[in-house]
């Protein structure tokens, strides 16, 4: 299977950027009034019940050839560790983490993926100018986020609350890498079974963990609704298209916008002050993206 990068998969990765950007926003006004893993397991349900209503309209099928036990075993994988274990550590993790370190965390999924992609996907091969690429990004996230990227919330469980973060960074690493090695399957079907093994997870952590639930206001019903059709189900669709027919090392570079726009849109809604360094994150941003895919974009243009 090889990368054909179109504009297409630049639009929808800016696309993505955008929702998943605004995610942190509606999700700390969710927190508001919902414990941490009910509202992953909320919004990973009602993602999952709109996804499985489009894919049974659509004839419910999922594998085009005779799946194998071991194909199975990777849905499973993918589901829990693209929804069901981040949405859930991320929602445990913000807690006791500055916002800023949550930002850095996502922008580090870029760099874990590119060494274990170079391991498991042969045609997404490490070169010099990937790795550059991905690190100069990274580093324009870190000056966005500027002194809040490590600064200590002085909370107790404040490393427990960092290693949550990055390990929900790991566990978007390794779905999109063995969502590129299933085999030919339905892209919907794919969405549609990710979130329901990801609602059956988080479900049952959030019993085992939080009890049963509460009973929620309209509000913060209205917020979990926003999460599950938006970051949860639509993201879905597009982070599939994406990651198989593009890649998981292109699919990664979504991972640099979603603090730019969790910072601009933190201005826009809450009024918060933008960061002096704006400009010259931007620029070591779009640079790195530009580097690390520059065949792609010579083949665009």
């Amino acid at each position: 299977m090889q990368n054909q990068i179109k504009p297409i998969h630049w639009a929808t990765v800016s696309l993505l950027g955008f929702i998943w950007g605004s995610t942190f926003l509606v999700q700390k006004l969710a927190l508001s009034g919902i414990t941490p893993f009910w509202l992953a397991a909320t919004r990973i349900t009602m993602g999952a019940i709109l996804l499985t209503v489009i894919w049974q309209m659509r004839g419910g099928k999922l594998f085009e050839t005779p799946p194998t036990r071991l194909n199975w075993f990777a849905v499973f994988i993918v589901g829990s560790f693209s929804s069901a274990f981040p949405f859930m550590l991320l929602s445990w993790g913000q807690q006791h983490v500055s916002s800023g370190f949550t930002g850095v965390s996502m922008a580090a999924v870029a760099l874990m993926v590119l060494p274990l992609a170079h391991v498991f996907v042969p045609d997404s091969r490490m070169t010099l100018d990937k790795l550059a690429g991905v690190v100069i990004g990274f580093i324009g996230v870190a000056l966005l986020v500027g002194g809040t990227a490590f600064a200590s919330t002085n909370a107790d469980l404040e490393w427990a609350g960092r290693i949550a973060c990055l390990s929900a960074a790991l566990c978007y690493s390794i779905s999109t890498i063995t969502m590129r090695g299933l085999p030919k399957i339905d892209p919907i079907g794919l969405a549609a079974v990710m979130v329901i093994v990801g609602a059956a997870v988080s479900i049952t952590t959030a019993i085992f963990v939080e009890g049963a639930p509460q009973l929620m206001d309209a509000k913060t019903f209205g917020y979990l609704l926003i999460l599950g059709v938006f970051p949860t189900a639509l993201a879905n669709l597009l982070l599939v298209f994406v990651v198989r027919s593009a890649g998981p090392v292109f699919m990664s570079l979504v991972n640099y916008q979603v603090p730019v726009w969790s910072i601009v849109l933190g201005a826009l809604v809450l009024s918060e002050p933008l960061p002096p360094s704006m400009l010259y994150a931007l620029i070591l941003i779009l640079c790195g993206m530009a580097i690390s895919q520059w065949k792609a974009l010579r083949d665009l243009f």
